[in-house]
């Protein structure tokens, strides 16, 4: 069923736990992605970056994702991620997403405030959530490119006055993740975390978890995390076993046969988040 970004991460917050929040391209990650969560009973948010609207069309991605919700047995939400466009967040708004992501973290807070505060305001008139970040994670995604030495952490005095000015319902901090694949091992700030979760008592949301080590995952979600960003692992799983055909079987053509073992790898590492996030059974 698709329901409202709010929704899930409501129940995520009060419950204790994250739900996976997984990037989708094409047909087969949307089914790879469902699988899981049904083999799982587990709520689940397909998001769309505005890459993948470039490349898919944003009515083919709604009508992917309503139609596999709709014959889902778990809530599912279609969001936008990192929505930097007002048109694109619009043009999603209009096409059937649940969700949004107003992404104005390159901006003074005072700017962030004030275009978040304007999306917010369009969305929820359409029933539509809204998620916004404070702060500026380093790494690469899509149209984002944010260097290391500019990366920002999230003040927690600054996501007070963020979240009571804009009526955002959820939202992205930067506690030491990165976009993309990792050149170390990240160090998470913890205690930041613990800190904002107190002081803002909602849904937080964690953006690049690819990489990040189990352990890390499961603390942060012991200390609030609520939504959990993954595109680079599914990438890597479809690229890994499309590349694991051509390579042992050259002569093969037929699509279905090359993506056929993607879609079953990327199911497996959707099912490990879940188990990971504690979203399994939560449906």
């Amino acid at each position: 069923m698709l329901v409202t970004g709010k929704e899930i991460l409501d129940h995520a917050h009060k419950n204790g736990y994250a739900v996976g929040a997984f990037n989708v391209n094409n047909m087969e990650i949307v089914q790879a992605i469902i699988a899981a969560a049904e083999q799982e009973k587990s709520p689940v948010i397909l998001q769309t970056s505005e890459g993948a609207i470039k490349y898919a069309g944003a009515d083919y991605l709604s009508a992917m994702v309503t139609l596999a919700a709709r014959k889902a047995s778990v809530p599912v939400a279609l969001h936008l991620d990192h929505g930097t466009s007002f048109n694109t967040i619009m043009t999603c708004i209009r096409n059937g997403w649940t969700s949004v992501m107003i992404d104005g973290s390159h901006h003074p807070l005072e700017e962030n405030i004030k275009v978040t505060a304007d999306v917010v305001r369009i969305a929820h008139a359409a029933g539509v959530s809204v998620e916004a970040e404070l702060g500026r994670l380093s790494g690469v995604e899509d149209n984002i490119s944010v260097e290391e030495k500019d990366a920002i952490f999230t003040n927690p005095d600054e996501a007070v006055v963020f979240v009571k000015e804009t009526g955002v319902d959820y939202l992205a901090i930067a506690i030491g993740t990165a976009h993309g694949k990792y050149s170390g091992v990240p160090k998470l700030d913890f205690d930041r975390l613990t800190e904002i979760k107190k002081r803002l008592d909602m849904p937080i949301v964690l953006h690049g978890a690819s990489g990040i080590g189990e352990e890390d995952l499961k603390k942060s979600v012991r200390l609030g995390i609520n939504k959990i960003n993954i595109d680079t692992d599914i990438r890597q799983a479809f690229a890994d076993a499309v590349r694991d055909v051509i390579v042992n079987k050259p002569e093969e053509f037929d699509p279905r046969k090359i993506c056929g073992p993607a879609r079953e790898a990327m199911k497996a590492v959707v099912v490990e988040k879940m188990r990971i996030f504690g979203c399994a059974g939560k449906a």
